[in-house]
């Protein structure tokens, strides 16, 4: 089996990390190929490695090979109301084809989860799409819930969350 390392990128490697991110976003949303590169991405070394976002990658012998981040959550869905709340936007899971199916994204993810606890995260939010084979579930499985899906007929963006507080209630009452 592969071993990767997960890490936070290093100033060094933020112009790779962006370039892929990038590639993958764009293929997987290939209406956004003229688009202009996202302000986290264009941004990203204030964004995740000074601000209060927070950014993981993955790598295979030195190769980038995934890379997850969150960012403080922006208000701008109306259904959602999180403004008395410690509340992060899990952002840009990618991984590598080859490397899917194999816990990469759920080992990232949870070193990401990990990182927002430490960091008084209460709330864990995030919105995907079932165009997306397996996002929905796999974010299931990670603790994630549904709580809103747009009526968009393309897009059907469907809005997660996980509460970090309640799952550590539950653990302690198990301790």
């Amino acid at each position: 089996m592969t071993q990767w390392i997960i890490q936070p990128p290093s100033h060094g490697s933020i112009r790779e990390v962006v370039a892929f991110i990038d590639s993958a976003r764009r293929g997987l949303f290939p209406m956004l190929a003229d688009s202009p590169m996202p302000k986290d991405l264009a941004h990203f070394a204030q964004t995740y490695l000074e601000g209060e976002g927070h950014f993981l990658e993955a790598r295979d012998q030195g190769r980038l090979i995934a890379g997850v981040g969150y960012l403080p959550y922006d208000q701008r869905f109306a259904q959602l109301d999180y403004h008395d709340k410690r509340v992060v936007e899990v952002v840009r899971l990618f991984v590598l084809p080859e490397y899917r199916r194999h816990g990469l994204a759920a080992a990232l993810f949870a070193a990401l989860r990990d990182y927002a606890r430490a960091a008084a995260v209460e709330c864990l939010y995030l919105h995907t799409h079932p165009f997306l084979p397996g996002a929905i579930r796999f974010w299931e499985r990670q603790g994630f819930a549904v709580i809103d899906v747009e009526d968009d007929p393309v897009w059907r963006t469907t809005h997660m969350e996980h509460w970090l507080a309640i799952e550590a209630v539950g653990l302690s009452e198990t301790a």
